[in-house]
Formats: structure tokens, sequence, C-alpha cells
């Protein structure tokens, strides 16, 4: 009974372990289908730039993308070659149990048949029925014989289902193991296509060195007119932000001028109220009426003097918290409302172009041809002709710039936060507009390099009132 029990709970935790293994594996397929849409893509557009004779940095980016997403289909392969393997573990180990299960299955019924036939002249029906001393004793050697029947019968049943299961879980194993042979294979076509791709990369790199000065002169230009876009975009957000400064100020005075006709009103309601005769006109001054101060004159005139003070405590601290007031806790609660949830949904941002690849990620790097740094506060993705690009997140745009090198850029307000599409030809949107989520803002221009790049920053006004560039890879889903 307890070995029963064991290998019961042993074949239901190999079942819920090869459950687990079939949700990764599901994953890791999905995963390997996109990576390899993705090199599709990029395949598309590098056909598109060898129209071009000369060797240019669009084929090169190209060829580096899908390097690098055939090195993630690789490991996504072996990741899945070794969710295989543990599968083909768990099932090894599970035909094992039930091959055990149904040996002592076997023993068992073996055992139960031998004695029945040792036994068969003592356990004739009748004689075995009627030898009862009262007629309970018979019922009870009736159940007793139907209970033996139905074990033996069922011992049977077990054996046979437990054969099932066996067949079952070797065309399982069968099936992963081919699966691994097919991967196995995949994985060593990749490779081969690898080394074919890193020659073609190091021909188009060594094309390109011969093309060093003409290539160090647009590269000089891109990041100058980067760095002029740049700059222009913090003087954009630094002006929106001294809006917003100039706006608490006005509701500071406006604050201020409603606490002083307050302080006024209850003043001149206090004096009427102590018998004084009040004209406000010039050259008028107040007559007192009655000559003695009362206990409940003086009261008043002490309570006036506390909601006085208070008043001005009130006025000051007021004066204090927007003196110089952050950019943050200056907007209105329906667009800090619209910041929050442009916070909130950090890593699951569209891609502000439907197909292409990262062409130029953010932040400072070496170049991949030449011995030059370079900085970069957006992205540039890589896409196709006359390919829209699309804004990101609801919003309201803040500017339409141009940039000689950059074409037109888009800039979108989402409370402290801001993005920015550049490169663009055909502007479809204007200053003031307000923008829907995936909302087309342009299509992409033909770069000073031949290239289709949509350039896509993102910047966030931080507690100290400064503009920060962010890293738009760690916003976009991937």
């Amino acid at each position: 009974m307890h070995l029963k029990l064991f290998l019961v709970c042993f074949l239901f935790s190999l079942t819920v372990v090869a459950q687990q293994t079939d949700a990764s594996r599901t994953d890791l397929e999905k995963r390997r289908a996109s990576i390899m849409e993705s090199i599709k893509q990029t395949q598309e557009q590098l056909e598109h730039t060898k129209q071009n004779k000369n060797a240019s940095m669009s084929q090169l980016r190209a060829l580096q993308s899908k390097l690098a997403e055939r090195q993630k289909l690789i490991n996504n392969i072996n990741s899945e070659i070794g969710e295989i393997n543990q599968s083909i573990n768990s099932s090894s180990q599970e035909i094992n149990g039930l091959k055990k299960s149904l040996e002592l299955q076997k023993i068992r019924y073996a055992q139960s048949v031998r004695f029945a036939y040792k036994n068969r002249a003592s356990y004739n029906m009748v004689a075995f029925l009627f030898s009862s001393t009262n007629f309970n004793e018979a019922v009870r050697r009736l159940k007793y014989l139907k209970k033996y029947r139905d074990n033996r019968k069922e011992q049977a049943d077990q054996i046979r289902t437990t054969q099932v299961r066996i067949e079952k879980k070797l065309g399982i194993l069968h099936t992963e193991k081919s699966q691994k042979d097919v991967l196995r294979s995949a994985e060593e076509q990749q490779r081969m296509v690898i080394l074919n791709e890193t020659n073609e990369k190091d021909k188009v790199v060594k094309e390109l060195k011969g093309q060093e000065k003409q290539m160090l002169q647009v590269i000089t230009n891109n990041q100058k007119s980067l760095r002029q876009l740049d700059r222009t975009i913090a003087n954009i957000i630094q002006r929106e932000i001294e809006l917003a400064r100039k706006r608490e100020e006005e509701e500071r005075k406006k604050e201020d001028a409603r606490i002083k006709q307050e302080e006024e009103s209850r003043r001149i309601a206090s004096m009427s109220g102590n018998g004084m005769n009040i004209n406000t006109g010039s050259g008028t001054k107040p007559v007192v009426t009655s000559p003695s101060t009362t206990p409940s004159t003086t009261v008043k005139t002490n309570e006036l003097s506390k909601e006085k003070a208070a008043a001005v405590h009130i006025a000051e601290v007021r004066r204090n918290n927007v003196a110089r007031p952050t950019y943050n806790l200056s907007l209105t609660p329906e667009v800090a409302a619209l910041s929050n949830s442009f916070e909130q949904n950090k890593g699951r941002l569209p891609w502000p172009v439907t197909s292409g690849f990262v062409a130029d990620g953010f932040g400072v790097k070496k170049h991949p041809v030449y011995n030059i740094m370079m900085e970069n506060t957006g992205v540039d993705i890589q896409t196709a002709q006359n390919a829209q690009v699309r804004a990101v997140f609801d919003g309201v745009v803040l500017s339409v710039i141009f940039m000689p090198g950059m074409g037109q850029s888009v800039m979108v307000n989402h409370g402290r936060f801001f993005t920015v599409y550049s490169r663009l030809g055909n502007v479809l949107v204007k200053r003031g507009d307000i923008i829907k989520f995936k909302q087309p803002v342009g299509t992409v221009i033909l770069s000073d390099d031949n290239e289709y790049l949509a350039h896509f920053e993102i910047w966030k006004v931080g507690n100290n009132n400064k503009p920060v560039a962010q890293d738009p890879e760690a916003w976009i889903a991937r």
C-alpha cells in the first residue's frame, strides 16, 4: 500500500514538472518565431541597401543587427534544447516508474492466480457457501468471493492501463528526441550562416575604411546636428518649466489678494460689530460711538487678532511653497495623471515605427568602423522607405522643429515626460494638437548617409527642474 502511494506521488510530481516544461517551451517557441521574423525584416532592408553599389553604414548596421539576432536565435535554440532534455529526463523517469509499477502489478497478479489455483478445491463456491453456520455468514462469504474476483479483474485492468501509458510515453519520448535533432540541425545551420554573414560584414567594414574621409565628415555633421537638436529640446523644456513657474506665480498672487480681501472684510465686519461707523470715502475717519471698552469687545478683538495671525501664517507658508515650484508639482491633476500613466507603462510602450531595428543605441559608444567616440541621446531605428512614425503615448504636440541634418522634429508633451520624433519629412501634426496612442506624426526621410533612420528620444523633468534624456530601449516593448 505504501509503495503504491509512493509511486502515485512520484508520477504526479513528474506530471507537474512536465506541464511547467511545456509552458516554458511554448514561450521559447514564440520567442524563436519573433526573432526569425525580426531577421526576415532586417534581411529585406539589407536587400534594399544593397542596391547601392558602394558599401554604406546602413548595410553594416543591417548585418550587425542580423548577426546579433542570429546569436539570440542560437541562444534561444539552446534554451529549447535544454527544456527538451529536461522533458526527456522527466519522461524517462516516468517511464521507469511506470515499468516498476507494471512489474509490481504483474507479480501481485501472478501471486493471486497461483494462490487461487493451489486452493481451487477449497474454494468451491457451493461448498464454501453451504458450509456457513448461518445465513449472515453465507452473505459475507458471497461478498468476499465477489470482492476477490473484482480485485483480480482490477489488477488486470491496471496492468493494461499501465502498459498503454508506457506506450504513450515512449511515443512522446521519441517525438522529443526527434525535435531535439531538428533543433540541433537548425543550430548548426545558423552557425554556418553567421560565419558567412561575418565574412560579408568584414568585407563591408573594409570598404567603409576606404571611405574614411567622406564618412567621418558625415558622422561629424550628424553629431553636430544631434547636439543642436538636443540643445533646442532642452531649451523648449526649460521654457515650458518657466511658463509653469509664471503660472504658479500668478496663482500665488491671486491667492494672496484673496486672503488680503478676506482679512479686510473680517476687519470691517469686526469694527462694525464693535459699534464703529465706517466710511470708506477719503478723508473720513471712523467715529467711535462707544467710549468704553466692554469685555465682549476685548474678546472679539483678541479673536480677530488670532484669525489675522493665522491667515498671515497660512499665506506665508503658501508663499514659501510656491516661491520656487517644481515642474512636477505645477502640473494640473489631469496632466499629472497622464504623466503617471506614461511612467507606469515603462517597458511596454510601442515602437515609434511598425518595422525596423535599432541601428544606433543610447549613450556613448565607439564607432563600429572608425576610431572615434559617438554619443546618442536617443535611438536611431533603421526602417523602410516612406515608413510612418507614430506617437508612443497620448499627449499634446509641444513644438514642431526643423533642424538641418535632422529634418523635421515633432516634440510631444506627456506631463513631466517628453517624446521627440526626428528625421521626418511629411509632418502630420502641429503645435497644440492633442494626439492619441499610435497616431502617425510624420514620415521618415532619407538621411545624409542614404539611410531611412527614425530618431526617437524620451526626456524626463526631474525634481530639480532639470530635463534628463532617457534610454528609449528601456521604455519601448522588446
